[in-house]
Formats: C-alpha cells, structure tokens, sequence
C-alpha cells in the first residue's frame, strides 16, 4: 500500500508537488470550477429525485409507480459501479464528468418535455430516468478518483472536508427547493431547472482546464483491454489490506447508520410523540454534525494524527450512543446525543475518502469508488427494508439498541482485525 502511494507520488513533478502544498484550495482556479460543478450536478440529483417523486405521486397516486423509479436508480448503481469505475481509470476523468453532465442535461430535459406533454406513457419516463441514473454512475467515480489530481496529496484533507460539507448543505436545501418547486411551479417546470444545473456543472468543467496536478502516464506501460481493466481492479480490492478493509466497513457503516437513523424518526413519532418543531431540529442535528466534524477535520488538516483511530473509535463510540437514544425518555433529550452521532459519523467517514486517495494508487482510484459506489447504494435501501419489518414487531427502541450493540461490536473486531485502517495515517 505504500508502494502505492509512493508510485503515485513519483508521477508528479517536484513542482507540481510543492505548490500542491502551498495552494489554497480556494485559491486553486480548477478545484472552484470543479468544486462548484460537483454542488450544482448534486442539486441536480437531489432535485431530479424529490421532483419527479412528487410529480408521481401527485399525477398517478401510485406508491408502486414511485417505487418503479427509485429501483431503477438502485439497480442501475448495483450493477454497473465498478464497470463505470473502470471506465474512469481508462479515461480522460475531466472528460466523462462533463460529457456525462451534457447528456444528463439533454435527457433530464427531455424528461421535462414528456411530464409537460399530456397522456405521455409512464414507461417513457422511467427509461429516460434509467439513462440519466446510467450517466450518473460514470460521474460519480470520475470525481472521486479527480481530486487528488486536482488539489494534490497535501490539500487533499480540506478538499474533502469541503465537499463533505457542500454534500449534507445541498442534499438538504436539494429536497426542499425541489418540493417548493413542484408545489409552486409543477413537475414539469421544476425538472426543467433539474435540466440547467447538469448543463451549467459541464460547462464549468469545461471552463475548468486540464488539471493542474494529473499523473504522467507511463506511455511504456503496455495496452490492457476494457476486461482485463475490470478484473485487476477486483484482484486489486481483494489484495490491498487497505481497499478491501474499507469496501467490507463502509457500506456496513451506512447500513447500521442510515437505518438506524430511519428508527429513531419512527422512535420520534410512536413513542417520544415529538411536536413539528422538535422533530425539525432532530432532522437537523445529523447534518449539523456532520458539518461541524467536516469542519474540524479541515482546521486540523496534517495536525490530525493517528487518523486509523479515529475511523474507527468514532464507530466503537456511534454504538453506545444509540443504546442511549433507545433509552431517552423524549426527542429533546435526545437531540445533544444525535447531534453528537453526526459528528462521530464524519469522523468515520470523511477520514476514509481521505484515505482512499492517499493510500491508492490514482490509476486505480475510479474502480475502487466504482466499488465502493455500488455496494454503499445497495446497503441503506436493504437496511430500512430489514430494520423496518424488525421495528413493527418488537418496537424501535429494541431495534436501535440492537443496532448499536452490532456497530459496537463491529467496531471492535474492526480494530483488532483490520490492521491497515488501524494503522492509517
């Protein structure tokens, strides 16, 4: 693993190196554009989703007709992750993220077209839904793979910071916006703005350059086909303690996280009976975490030490802290405790992105998150699915504490067996 890095290091002049150190990355011209274009294409997502569920629901009346739409985007992620990721290891990463934001553009609105047009068959939708999901997953580990060669090895801690902050801001104000736009304007005009967002984020990666801090690529090096791109990068996973740790520990963090979250809202409404307002600020306490621990990490930057404990001392302690929640008599005392699992939740994740791109070689980085990509979009859905039928028998408040017995548990063995996190730093 460190052979690793070190080869990837030996692809960047010593110049290149330097001023990745010195350079702000607000100060950095390509991380803006870039940085900007990923906020923008991720509104896009958030909107594209909250609006053409609404429009469903609201011109169909069918559950099943939605849900035809959010299997189709579950799929598509599960199966083509890592063929997407190869395709980003192959490629000019620049280039796939831009075209696939131009044809998102040109299919989104042809979405827009078909729900403003009256007695348009329901099936048109879901394919055009299907190819925008499709482009999106080439985008996704295109940018995840990008960053390191656009802020360098030395800014890559606020860079990620940044973006985790930028990712809970907008996924948040993306589910609004897209509501109040539906509400006020219509489905067919709130896919519309969905439509602008993807071809304003092209056009600022087009704006963006070349970046500044690519690897030179070893033009002695001989010619892999597509197939054999695709196998090394299963062999790699399965070889590198470090990769195939991470690919086992993150999609079970989001599994027990992000369901065990979905029981605590349910915990809210049957057995604390929170008020609106309450429940508002209980919604809030997870991002705002979140956010406050993406800051800290930036401040911190190259001071964090030991930042393998850090991962995984944040899931040790995420565990008794929703055995706590289980225990709260209400929702307001409750709400320091979530605030604080948000907070450990950043720690937990945002710490291992930084990771992946300082530990994997960059030719390799857009299949590991092609990987990644895939199995993190088919954990959360299996667990509200799980979690869900366990709390109508025996109540949320068991269930939660179940869960952070196990998340308890799988820190521990985390710590004890996974030697390459561990030691990360």
């Amino acid at each position: 693993m460190l052979e690793l890095a070190k080869k990837a290091d030996s692809n960047v002049s010593p110049a290149q190196q330097q001023n990745a150190g010195t350079t702000s990355i607000w100060r950095n011209r390509s991380f803006m554009l870039v940085f900007s274009s990923y906020s923008l294409s991720l509104l896009g997502n958030t909107f594209h989703s909250i609006a053409l569920n609404l429009w469903v629901l609201q011109s169909t009346g069918s559950a099943k007709l939605m849900s035809a739409v959010l299997i189709t985007h579950l799929v598509i992620s599960m199966l083509f992750g890592s063929f997407a990721g190869t395709i980003a290891d192959r490629t000019d990463r620049r280039t796939l993220m831009w075209a696939t934001d131009i044809v998102r553009f040109i299919l989104v609105a042809a979405i827009a077209v078909l729900i403003y047009l009256p007695n348009v068959p329901f099936i048109y939708v879901v394919i055009l839904t299907g190819l925008v999901a499709f482009a999106g997953v080439f985008r996704t580990p295109a940018f995840q793979a990008s960053l390191i060669e656009i802020v360098g090895k030395e800014q890559l801690s606020k860079a990620v910071g940044a973006i985790s902050i930028s990712d809970n801001i907008i996924r948040i104000s993306g589910f609004a916006l897209g509501g109040i736009a539906v509400a006020a304007f219509g489905g067919a005009f709130a896919i519309a703005i969905d439509a602008a967002t993807f071809l304003l984020s092209g056009i600022l990666l087009l704006s963006a350059g070349k970046f500044p801090y690519k690897a030179v690529k070893d033009e002695a090096k001989p010619q892999t086909s597509f197939k054999e791109d695709l196998t090394a990068g299963f062999r790699f996973v399965w070889h590198d303690p470090f990769a195939k740790a991470v690919i086992i520990l993150l999609p079970l963090v989001m599994f027990f996280f992000l369901s065990t979250f979905m029981l605590i809202q349910v915990m809210a409404v049957q057995v604390w009976q929170a008020k609106p307002f309450v429940f508002g600020l209980m919604e809030a306490c997870i991002p705002l975490g979140y956010v406050l621990g993406s800051i800290l990490i930036m401040k911190l930057d190259a001071r964090l030490k030991r930042r393998g404990n850090w991962i995984i001392g944040s899931m040790i302690l995420m565990g008794p802290l929703f055995i706590v929640i289980s225990l709260l008599p209400s929702a307001t005392a409750a709400l320091p405790v979530i605030l604080l699992v948000g907070f450990l939740f950043s720690f937990s994740t945002t710490i291992i992105f930084i990771g992946l791109r300082v530990a994997i070689d960059p030719s390799m980085q857009g299949r590991v998150f092609g990987l990644i990509g895939a199995l993190t979009s088919v954990a959360p859905p299996v667990g509200l699915a799980a979690f869900s039928t366990l709390s109508d028998i025996y109540g949320p408040a068991v269930i939660i504490a179940i869960s952070g017995a196990a998340m308890l548990i799988m820190g521990l063995f985390a710590y004890i067996r996974m030697k390459s996190i561990r030691e990360f730093n």
